[in-house]
């Protein structure tokens, strides 16, 4: 398939798709007699493995070690479980920080007397 048809397969663009050559992410495929890339299911099933892994917020880093891992099918998944587990850590951090911050700011809002802006509370708060 081409890469216009890849890129709709995935919700992706034919420029990320080259980037992820670009960056060996992806191998660059075989090209027709007309020099167009040629994708096939390989090239498919390890975008797709990317996006996904980027959708769920993967650094670049994590994905390049994903993928590594996938090429051998032999290794024990302990490795991709580590990778896992540390990014889940992350998110559950950054989850905290979230209800943090929208605790902060529900105060903020809550505080609001809707007065004018040179009496703003939420002003305030933002100034310090």
């Amino acid at each position: 398939m081409k890469i216009g048809a890849l890129a709709r397969k995935t919700g992706t663009t034919a420029e990320t798709i080259r980037y992820y050559e670009r960056t060996g992410l992806l191998e660059e495929p075989p090209r027709t007699a007309g020099n167009y890339r040629d994708y096939g299911p390989t090239e498919l099933a390890r975008l797709r493995l990317i996006r996904r892994a980027r959708d769920l917020g993967f650094t670049m880093a994590e994905v390049r070690q994903l993928l590594s891992l996938a090429d051998d099918p032999s290794q024990s998944c302990e490795a991709v479980d580590s990778i896992a587990s540390l990014h889940l850590r992350e998110v559950d951090r950054k989850l905290g920080d979230l209800r943090k911050l929208r605790t902060e700011l529900r105060h903020m809002v809550d505080d609001c007397q809707h007065g004018a802006v040179g009496e703003c509370r939420i002003i305030e708060v933002l100034s310090g």
